[in-house]
């Protein structure tokens, strides 16, 4: 089970790069605040028809939880709107690879601290290596989008 939702997380990863790719030409296109509006609508969309079709009832409501939980969808929006700008100046794979350095820092200090009331999983040199070699593949990404000749 585990192997599978490593590699559902890995397809979500690859839906969100096809997003911001998406997202970044139609912002070229309408706007950056009009491409996040259409995406956070359509996601709205089929996520209530989702929820009509497939949601079993819960014995919470979403009225019953406590109001920090509900912060998290303001999350999104600050998300989508870098994406949308970040991929027109610096291309999809150095915004995304950004964007995971970003989550990775970010999980670990929750593991670490147990903040937002999440099992706290000790940081360790192994997860400073991952954060280093993924600072470096950012490095090399941005550098090889620097180095590449100006097309006209």
């Amino acid at each position: 089970m585990t192997v599978i939702m490593i590699m559902l997380a890995v397809i979500g990863g690859a839906t969100l790069s096809a997003q911001a790719a998406i997202n970044g030409q139609l912002g070229n296109s309408v706007g950056v605040f009009k491409s996040a509006f259409l995406t956070f609508s359509v996601g709205a969309l089929v996520t209530a028809l989702l929820i009509f079709f497939f949601e079993p009832k819960q014995a919470v409501s979403l009225m019953d939880v406590p109001k920090w939980q509900l912060l998290g969808a303001l999350c999104g929006v600050p998300y989508i709107v870098v994406m949308v700008l970040a991929v027109q100046r610096i291309g999809t794979a150095v915004a995304t690879v950004a964007v995971i350095l970003g989550q990775l820092s970010m999980s670990m200090l929750i593991d670490n601290f147990g903040w937002l009331n999440n099992e706290a999983i000790p940081f360790s040199t192994s997860r400073l290596a991952a954060v280093l070699c993924l600072s470096i593949a950012l490095y090399f990404i941005y550098s090889s989008n620097k180095s590449r000749p100006a097309s006209a």
